[in-house]
């Protein structure tokens, strides 16, 4: 059975192990090797946790679980979707779109945006098909220290 739920603490591990190997499948050729085999689940995990244990951050994180196994995670806030991740194995299942259904249903206000790696055609592609487009608005982020540059594009979607 598929289902979707809110996270609790005792995912952040199978949360952080979803994150790093996402990352690693997805940013492949993407962002410098060096960077995505330096990825830790087990400190994504303790991030996760203190994001899904403590009420003074704002934003949900919701997972989808197929068969009890959890598969993929959401986080969003006001207006924003923050990540979307499944496991690589659960690409193309259709998980993916039933967790972006269930964030879009709770999201709240008249739009919603994303910000998605330039780079990332996979992403853009399943976010085009979900009703979002790209407004135009780009941003660089960096992360590891600044030893890696993000070049992202912002997308924007009407919220039912």
């Amino acid at each position: 059975m598929i289902a979707v739920r809110a996270a609790t603490v005792a995912d952040a591990p199978a949360i952080g192990e979803i994150h790093v190997a996402s990352w690693r499948a997805a940013y492949a050729g993407l962002l410098p090797e060096e960077f995505l085999a330096r990825l830790s689940a087990e400190a994504r995990a303790a991030s996760w946790a203190r994001r899904i244990g403590d009420p003074a951050i704002p934003g949900r994180v919701l997972v989808v679980e197929d068969e009890g196994v959890v598969a993929g995670f959401a986080a969003f806030g006001p207006g924003q979707l923050y990540a979307l991740y499944l496991l690589p194995e659960y690409w193309g299942r259709g998980l993916g779109r039933l967790l972006h259904d269930r964030v879009v249903e709770e999201l709240s206000g008249d739009s919603a945006v994303l910000w998605v790696l330039a780079t990332n055609e996979r992403a853009k592609a399943f976010y085009v098909r979900q009703g979002w487009v790209d407004d135009g608005a780009r941003q660089t982020e960096t992360i590891d220290e600044g030893r890696v540059t993000l070049e992202e594009m912002r997308y924007r979607r009407s919220l039912p």
